[in-house]
């Protein structure tokens, strides 16, 4: 006797195969994910280390089960500028790969999300702070971003330096006069991301600004930028800044004697150790609002479960890489966490929508992630659409050309905020 398919044997098998295979890429074995980091190129060193904090996730992820007993194989790109972007999307579009990490750089994370909106694909930002248009890039829908957007970045700064900074300063003169602000950003879509959040908090609180100072980081003219600076007299100055600009504004603002009294800057350059490397004693006392990082991140800061993937993550980084993990190392092992290992795991299946109400629907509180990071998301019709509300920034201070430590908040400080004078003229 012949067997006979039922139309329930049918269904059955229709639906078995269904879950045999992923619109995330891979097999009945695996899922594939792709991701798109610049590991070359101006943004190379930082983009190589938030690379590696992201493939240490997903082998943390593989060793604790995977997603639903199946294992996670990454197909990394290297994109070293945003025209690359959506030929590298499309490109692991067409091998079958739909959820993508990365980006690093928010010049590559805009037309990324673009590409990723048009192409029924699903783009979770590990690291890139700049604002990404919800026009076209599927914010909320097809477009996370676990990082703290850049205008927090820069308001955090500006925050900082009027509440906490201030009052340890000496008093202004004439006396009752407020502090004078100057901001300095690199012309796309970070620099004015933070840039501009840094100038809307100065307005808001009613402090003055004095000057805005955009540049093209490929034609940049440091003195003269430092120039029209100085001309304005302020008192403090923020910058947004990449690694090599930030260093040469500031060995101009030493070298032209502008008599500073604070100065702070953000992600990309002055919380970087090669920024006090190549400055030496002009980086004592500056301050950077950015992301944390896994060295000096208080392990009270975190539920038990993060205290003991951070202690993981950090012995086998540095037994790996020969080096303490960056803000940038631990932004990608965090942010890449949280999908891999609580987003997935929780989505009834890997489709790009419905990874997508799986992370607009589940809710961790702070300190769930490695990073002292929570999860909640802004849905697209909300303001701030894709943002992650329960991000953490903090602020950095470099202590001596060879040490930084975190001064705020207190739940993150691991040395007290203390003034100490930065360098206003070469010695």
């Amino acid at each position: 006797m012949r067997n006979r398919l039922t139309p329930a044997l049918v269904a059955a098998a229709v639906l078995l195969l269904a879950g045999a295979c992923t619109s995330a890429g891979g097999t009945a074995g695996t899922v594939t994910i792709g991701a798109i980091y610049p590991t070359s190129g101006r943004q190379g060193p930082g983009g190589t280390e938030e690379a590696n904090g992201a493939r240490l996730a997903v082998e943390y992820a593989n060793d604790h089960g995977g997603v639903k007993g199946r294992k996670i194989r990454l197909d990394a790109v290297n994109v070293d500028n945003g025209g690359n972007a959506p030929s590298a999307m499309a490109q692991l579009r067409r091998r079958g790969v739909d959820l993508v990490i990365g980006s690093y750089g928010s010049t590559i994370s805009a037309p990324a999300a673009v590409a990723a909106q048009r192409q029924g694909m699903l783009l979770w930002e590990t690291g890139a702070v700049g604002e990404v248009s919800p026009a076209g890039a599927g914010a909320g829908e097809s477009f996370f971003r676990m990082a703290p957007m850049g205008a927090g970045l820069g308001r955090a700064a500006v925050g900082f330096v009027r509440d906490q900074l201030r009052p340890l300063l000496a008093a202004p003169s004439p006396p009752g006069a407020g502090l004078r602000y100057a901001v300095a950003y690199v012309d796309d879509a970070y620099g004015r991301a933070v840039g501009l959040g840094a100038v809307e908090e100065i307005e808001r609180s009613g402090q003055a600004l004095v000057g805005t100072f955009p540049y093209d980081v490929r034609t940049l003219d440091a003195a003269a930028v430092v120039r029209a600076i100085a001309a304005a007299q302020p008192d403090v100055l923020f910058v947004s800044a990449y690694l090599d600009d930030g260093i040469a504004l500031r060995r101009e603002t030493v070298a032209q004697g502008v008599p500073l009294r604070a100065s702070i800057g953000t992600s990309s350059s002055y919380c970087m150790p090669s920024f006090a490397h190549a400055l030496g004693p002009a980086a004592t006392g500056l301050f950077a609002s950015d992301k944390p990082d896994a060295a000096e991140l208080r392990l009270d800061a975190l539920a038990a479960p993060a205290q003991a993937i951070l202690r993981w993550a950090r012995a086998t980084y540095e037994k790996r890489w020969r080096e303490p993990m960056s803000p940038a190392a631990l932004a990608g092992f965090a942010n890449t966490w949280a999908l891999v290992g609580h987003v997935l795991p929780a989505a009834p299946g890997l489709a790009p929508a419905q990874v997508a109400a799986t992370a607009r629907n589940l809710k961790l509180a702070p300190g769930t992630l490695p990073n002292g990071a929570g999860m909640d998301f802004a849905g697209p019709r909300e303001l701030g659409a894709g943002e992650n509300r329960a991000a953490v920034s903090v602020i950095w201070q470099w202590v001596d050309p060879k040490t930084q430590a975190v001064v705020w908040p207190p739940s993150f400080a691991t040395r007290p905020l203390r003034f100490i004078p930065i360098l206003t003229a070469a010695p």
